[in-house]
């Protein structure tokens, strides 16, 4: 590939808040994930201009005319509880005409509105969790016939933000409890579903028009205390203090037979596309009380962050990270598909309307 000027941007919104320390999920670890990609970027002579993005996005805007980049590396995370800014600036990226990695605009809503892409995995007759509801009133779970255990989770939430040792629940009153608590605390509906025992995978996806499944990954939670429940929650995910995060481990490539591995691909691909997932993904998986694969969630937007989740499955198949960073720059050329370019705002005379 050519040598390219990339827009490198990201969510740099703080509350003002002070990172704690132990946190990696903090906006502290999150400008390392980010220099982290500009040298993986720059390791193949490409021309990176970082670009923080706090909330104004005509400042993008203009950042934007300026630099007239050829592509925006869209790292953009929402940090904000119940926000859903992610799918807004890649639609106004798209809109401003530049092409962008990663999924598109629907994509990302999709995946950050877990219900409604259930939902939709169902109704393309995929396989998700028995009892999965969203509660928006406490009175709603009165209406549902429930097989405990549950699990319940923040229904526009990801990274684990929501997850914690209550969230496994055997009783009704507990799980009105935890509903109550995500409906107070997260301002936003509680996603409730049966809670699978099985293993559990991660998928990692890279490419556009053809996608590779990378080699999966299965969670551990074979060292956890039995106390604590077996989910990917916040602390296990990213505290490093915590017991969830020093007990939980990530196994890559994992023992799987080839026929398992095969329809878990399979699966992981179907989903992804179904969401109009492109670029890069994962999907994470769990296997049922029959040994057969249940998508608990497909992630348009997960971390990129250099030896970890996506990038470690990526070397287990070869792939360098900067190489990998290469492939998603070139999925973003490539599509989506039926994604014409078509921009709508057009600060002076870009020439941007003819595209690159």
């Amino acid at each position: 590939m050519k040598k390219l000027r990339i827009a490198l941007i990201y969510n740099s919104y703080t509350d003002s808040q002070p990172d704690d320390k132990s946190d990696t999920g903090s906006l502290h670890y999150l400008r390392q994930m980010i220099r982290g990609i500009a040298r993986g970027l720059r390791r193949l002579r490409h021309e990176v201009a970082v670009m923080p993005l706090a909330g104004d996005l005509s400042v993008l805007q203009r950042k934007l005319h300026r630099l007239q980049p050829d592509v925006v590396f869209n790292q953009y995370d929402d940090v904000v509880h119940g926000a859903l800014y992610e799918m807004r600036v890649a639609a106004f990226i798209r809109m401003l005409g530049y092409p962008m990695t990663g999924s598109p605009a629907l994509g990302l809503g999709l995946s950050r509105y877990k219900y409604m892409s259930l939902s939709l995995l169902k109704g393309a007759g995929l396989p998700i969790p028995p009892s999965t509801a969203l509660v928006e009133r406490l009175s709603d779970i009165h209406e549902h016939k429930w097989t405990f255990p549950l699990i319940v989770h923040a229904a526009q939430e990801h990274a684990g933000i929501g997850l914690d040792r209550n969230s496994v629940v055997e009783t009704k009153t507990a799980l009105k409890e935890k509903a109550r608590e995500i409906l107070h605390t997260y301002k936003q509906p509680a996603l409730v579903q049966h809670f699978l025992k099985g293993r559990e995978f991660n998928v990692g996806l890279l490419g556009g028009r053809k996608v590779q499944v990378l080699p999966l990954a299965e969670v551990d939670y074979s060292q956890l205390p039995r106390k604590i429940p077996p989910i990917m929650s916040y602390a296990a995910k990213w505290v490093e203090t915590s017991v969830e995060y020093q007990r939980t481990d990530v196994l890559c490539p994992a023992r799987v037979d080839a026929s398992m591995t095969a329809l878990i691909s399979k699966t992981a691909v179907k989903a992804f596309r179904a969401v109009g997932g492109w670029g890069y993904g994962r999907v994470d998986i769990r296997l049922d009380e029959d040994g057969q694969p249940v998508i608990l969630e497909v992630n348009c937007n997960p971390c990129l962050d250099s030896g970890m989740g996506l990038a470690r499955s990526a070397e287990v198949a070869g792939i360098r990270y900067p190489q990998m960073l290469q492939a998603i720059i070139k999925a973003a050329f490539e599509g989506p598909p039926y994604d014409i370019q078509l921009p709508i705002f057009i600060p002076g005379n870009s020439g941007r309307a003819k595209g690159r």
